[in-house]
């Protein structure tokens, strides 16, 4: 055991040396001491104050955090048959230990005594928290439970585990299941980044050519370029029928059955539990708080953007018709038709931004951003064993110089990688002076042979969105694990510091710091940059009905579901669609079959979180507008009342001790240019 990496105590993962046959001993022993260690305290009766109990619980609970972080973190980062069999299993024994801890009946009434007790005044706010979500937390678990439901709740949260790792892993394989040979002729109009993307993705399969897969980066390329409408439609089919019944792999990783098994458990759970949905279990530690808040909010924001979206997709189908000749538009074609309107009617393309925006520049100038606007700096080590030869690792420095976290970079899509982009954590704050350290996870386009990694404009977004959560993790001031960075934060509120931090991404003084062009060093030419904020609203109304519509079925499969009727997947996308979108997908489409977030990601009957907080962060980022966007004595504001307390206090108050004053629910609508 002492040669197991997974268990060493230093600050960082030895990356190099974890193999696979590591996973179960580490997670086994550490299981068993924290098993050992909760027996002992609960038979110590003098185990009744925070400092007696609730802080050993924390540092078990980081221990075993610590032991499990890089073991999930190469899951998503660089998978394998043998890594995935043991990760399937370890995260089975941790579910079972969750829920089984949970269920403690003495722990949880030994940490009630600690609220109970009269030192519960004097603790700090961060502690008196840190108590109240655990009583929460136990009630949640069933810890009121009697048999036959307390074993039946428990055989629920394993059974859901394995489904969660099951669904995900399906959209990994049938992600790199698919590809196919693209001949020059079908080329035609993508430009040479696009190109060298897809003769990239053939390499990486140690082919010639050019291939187009599913990777996010090339099927974007190919909707938005591709003038060959044949193929587009086949990308679009083979990614839009991924993991499903449907489309070029149908039937070989289908997760249509894991759907319905895993809302017939949710429902479960929750009915378990004395709650009359999963929707309700999800909202049990959330801002919005009942159902009608969540639906009227949703139902509100679509009455107001839907018109626009109708007015949008009727201006698009009429270009198509008379510009491109497509008469019949369908959905493989308005990425591609959008692309050409906006091209028209602002005299630019996503392509003559991106040699503006090389990586290592827009990195430089987000660290630069970071330094003055919230004091820290960043500094590269180039001794830190990582899991690639791409991954970056940086200290992050306060203004003393000194060392307060660490953060790993992990920018480009390849094999055995997940898809899209997060931050996760590494190592939490501990007030005995362990510091925390994030990942940071991206699916960047590599760079090409001469040339750096070039992004598009929603790349940079995306990059400083998870770095905005990363500064949540690395900022906390908070010791205390549970309540730190983005942890005990409500999930609807959770990607206010994600969400703000895309703001800079859109001014002219940031962009100043790193849109330079790639070979002269050009800033970003005014006229185009004035171009690319003439077109931010482009299609709002459109992509704000999609993102309704996503969060609404995600709410309303987890609201509405009967055991007697079954999953109805399918049936309620369609009742939604038919109410909020304006852009029909065909019959076979099957978006749910690869939606991570609500299957296996943390967001069921949460997805509507990111619309919510986007109301948070737009009025946040008022503040910087008003100040001055790099304005310090409003970035230490930000640091001091959103960043440092995490989730040691309710999110609005953190919102109000920063802003002033509550949220105003038009600033959602304002930052898409939909003013009421």
């Amino acid at each position: 055991m002492n040669t197991n990496p997974l268990l060493d105590p230093g600050l960082l993962p030895a990356f190099s040396r974890i193999e696979p046959a590591q996973v179960l001993p580490a997670i086994e022993a550490v299981l068993a001491d924290y098993r050992s260690e909760v027996e002992r305290l609960t038979s110590d009766p003098s185990a009744t104050s925070f400092a007696r109990l609730a802080a050993p619980l924390e540092h078990l609970e980081e221990r075993l955090s610590r032991t499990w972080s890089p073991i999930s973190h190469l899951h998503g980062v660089k998978d394998s048959a043998e890594l995935r069999e043991v990760y399937a299993q370890a995260d089975e024994l941790i579910t079972e230990f969750s829920t089984e801890l949970g269920q403690n009946r003495a722990l949880y009434v030994a940490m009630q005594r600690v609220r109970d007790d009269a030192s519960f005044a004097s603790l700090t706010a961060a502690e008196r928290t840190l108590v109240d979500d655990s009583l929460r937390g136990f009630r949640m678990s069933g810890v009121a439970l009697e048999e036959p439901a307390r074993s039946r709740f428990k055989a629920v949260q394993t059974e859901l585990s394995k489904l969660d790792t099951a669904f995900e892993e399906a959209v990994l394989d049938a992600t790199d299941a698919w590809s196919r040979p693209v001949s020059e002729a079908e080329l035609a109009g993508l430009p040479p980044s696009a190109r060298e993307l897809l003769a990239g993705q053939a390499k990486a399969k140690g082919k010639d050519g050019f291939l187009a897969t599913l990777k996010g980066p090339a099927v974007q390329a190919v909707l938005t370029y591709a003038d060959d409408r044949a193929l587009r439609q086949e990308v679009y089919t083979a990614y839009n029928t991924r993991a499903s019944d449907q489309g070029p792999s149908a039937g070989s990783f289908d997760n249509g059955p894991r759907i319905a098994q895993i809302l017939a458990l949710r429902h479960e759970a929750a009915q378990l539990l004395g709650l009359a949905s999963a929707a309700h279990v999800s909202l049990n530690d959330k801002m919005a708080g009942t159902p009608e808040r969540v639906l009227g909010f949703l139902r509100e924001l679509a009455a107001k953007a839907r018109p626009v979206a109708l007015c949008e997709l009727d201006e698009l189908r009429a270009f198509a018709s008379a510009e491109l000749g497509l008469t019949d538009l369908q959905p493989w074609d308005t990425g591609y038709a959008s692309e050409k309107l906006r091209a028209k009617q602002f005299a630019f393309s996503e392509e003559d931004l991106k040699p503006y925006f090389a990586l290592p520049k827009v990195m430089a100038g987000l660290f630069e951003l970071t330094q003055q606007v919230f004091g820290v700096q960043l500094r590269e080590r180039h001794d830190v064993d990582v899991w690639h030869s791409d991954v970056q690792f940086f200290d992050v420095l306060d203004a003393s110089g000194a060392v307060r976290a660490g953060v790993y970079f992990d920018h480009f899509a390849r094999e055995g990688k997940r898809g899209g982009a997060w931050m996760d954590a590494c190592r939490s704050r501990l007030l005995d002076g362990q510091i925390p350290v994030a990942y940071l996870t991206c699916n960047f386009p590599p760079p090409a042979e001469g040339r750096p990694s070039l992004l598009t404009h929603d790349d940079v977004l995306t990059l400083f969105h998870e770095f905005g959560h990363g500064l949540h993790h690395l900022l906390t001031e908070v010791g205390w694990p549970s309540v730190s960075g983005i942890n005990g934060v409500e999930w609807d509120a959770v990607e206010l510091p994600s969400q703000f931090m895309e703001n800079f991404g859109w001014t002219r003084d940031a962009l100043d710091r790193f849109a330079l062009h790639w070979q002269t060093g050009e800033a970003l030419p005014q006229d185009l940059f004035e171009k690319m904020t003439a077109a931010r609203h482009f299609h709002a109304g459109l992509f704000l009905v999609r993102q309704i519509e996503f969060a609404l079925f995600d709410f309303r499969l987890h609201l509405e579901f009967d055991p007697a009727l079954g999953a109805r997947t399918l049936e309620v996308l369609d009742e939604v669609r038919r109410e909020v979108s304006v852009l029909i997908p065909p019959a076979w489409h099957r978006f749910p079959h690869a939606f991570t977030h609500i299957f296996a990601g943390g967001y069921s009957a949460g997805y509507y979180s990111y619309l919510w907080a986007e109301v948070l962060s737009a009025d946040a980022f008022g503040a910087f507008e008003e100040a001055g966007i790099f304005d310090a004595e409003t970035g230490a504001r930000f640091r001091r009342e959103i960043l440092a307390v995490g989730g040691s206090r309710p999110a609005l108050e953190s919102f109000i001790a920063f802003r002033g004053r509550e949220p105003e629910p038009d600033a959602l609508l304002r930052s898409y240019g939909l003013a009421a």
